[in-house]
């Protein structure tokens, strides 16, 4: 009965929906995925009998990749909600997909061995449909952070209803374990966080520029401007430092470009888009390009790592902390406590704190990674299934 009632609730949603999303699907930022998520537009069905692996963002799809790895390629089925994340799984394997909204689901998806998603991705119609088609179903890297679950108990009617569908949960800590136990989750296993087994590696060179250079990564609204008055005071000590602003959207690409360029003219300093110049020899590099973050680390002094100045829930640390980076972060990085955790050296400051954090950088240490995550249990377990 509910899941008659869930998808009839779903169809109504969707119809209700449809003159809204014709017009958002105009949008630079959902000219792909809304009309193939929601009109399955150049979105035919996946093949069936593989194994299917759906992420959400960028940086899950950039993680699961040595779980992908590790299966024949031909096996392989991906998906994904969004344009940045279609640009990961596309090199995984021809098989990649957007996922369909919930109730287009019932005439495109195939019967699968194996349904893998990744993180908090609970759609109950995915999970519900590829079990009743034969896949076994996983919830990998699984997580619920403390911000997140007063909220998820406040709809624990309806978990409880997802988890049925889930026969199996790999969560990154033993707190994820117990919030997803009451939740519903069965048979829940702690593995650690997925993003700690294989940190991507560079994928070119950089010739590093003379000077001390700062790496702003994956910035948020409202925290370049305070990055780039922290750096002021910076330069006023060290004059030859140099700072690489890297902007976590590329729909806001244009608008942190311009904010930089009147800051900088302002300043009398040089700035550039990395588009338009691929160096860092101007005061501001701002990069308005994907895929380079690892890259820049590997020739960073410093990173300020965003998402945690504003109340985002943090990113990825480790990624830096292989180059052995001086790391500076604010608080609000309660989406990655467990990858915090397994690394030495991160600073943690408040927003109005960081100009002067930054000026005494001879202070910070350089980071490491305590210790990595084992992955063997789910390969096992998709070993058994091909």
């Amino acid at each position: 009965m509910f899941f008659y009632l869930y998808t009839l609730f779903a169809l109504l949603i969707y119809l209700i929906a449809l003159p809204f999303l014709f017009l958002f699907s105009f949008k630079s930022k959902y000219r792909e995925s809304i009309p193939a998520r929601f009109f399955l537009w150049k979105n035919p069905p996946l093949k069936p009998d593989g194994v299917w692996f759906h992420t959400c963002s960028f940086g899950e799809a950039k993680a699961i990749k040595p779980l992908v790895d590790a299966l024949p390629q031909e096996s392989l089925r991906m998906s994904t909600t969004t344009q940045t994340g279609k640009s990961v799984i596309e090199s995984y394997t021809p098989q990649s997909r957007y996922l369909p909204f919930e109730p287009l689901l019932l005439g495109w998806l195939r019967p699968q061995k194996a349904l893998v998603v990744m993180e908090a991705e609970f759609w109950y119609l995915l999970f519900a449909l590829a079990k009743k088609r034969g896949a076994k179903t996983f919830l990998v890297n699984a997580r619920m952070s403390d911000r997140s679950f007063p909220k998820y108990r406040k709809m624990v009617w309806l978990y409880r209803q997802i988890f049925k569908h889930i026969d199996k949960v790999y969560a990154q800590t033993e707190t994820d374990k117990m919030r997803l136990e009451a939740l519903g989750a069965k048979d829940v296993e702690v593995t650690g966080n997925i993003k700690l087994a294989s940190l991507p590696k560079p994928t070119k060179t950089l010739k590093k520029p003379q000077g001390l250079i700062v790496c702003a990564a994956s910035t948020h609204e409202g925290e370049e401007r305070l990055i780039l008055d922290a750096f002021t005071a910076l330069k006023q000590e060290q004059g030859d430092a140099k700072l690489i602003m890297v902007p976590r959207h590329p729909e806001r690409f244009e608008k942190v470009s311009q904010m930089v360029a009147s800051y900088a003219q302002q300043k009398q300093w040089q700035m550039h888009r990395y588009s338009e110049e691929e160096g860092f020899e101007s005061d501001i590099t701002v990069v308005d390009t994907l895929g380079e973050l690892v890259n820049i680390y590997a020739i960073s002094d410093i990173v300020i790592l965003g998402g945690a100045f504003e109340p985002i829930g943090g990113h990825n640390a480790a990624e830096a902390v292989q180059f052995g980076c001086k790391i500076i972060s604010g608080p609000h990085y309660f989406n990655q406590k467990d990858i915090f955790e397994a690394v030495e050296g991160i600073t943690v400051v408040e927003a109005e704190n960081l100009s002067r954090r930054l000026t005494q950088y001879g202070l910070l240490t350089p980071t490491r990674l305590k210790y990595r995550t084992d992955l063997s249990p789910i390969l096992e377990a998709f070993r058994v299934l091909l």
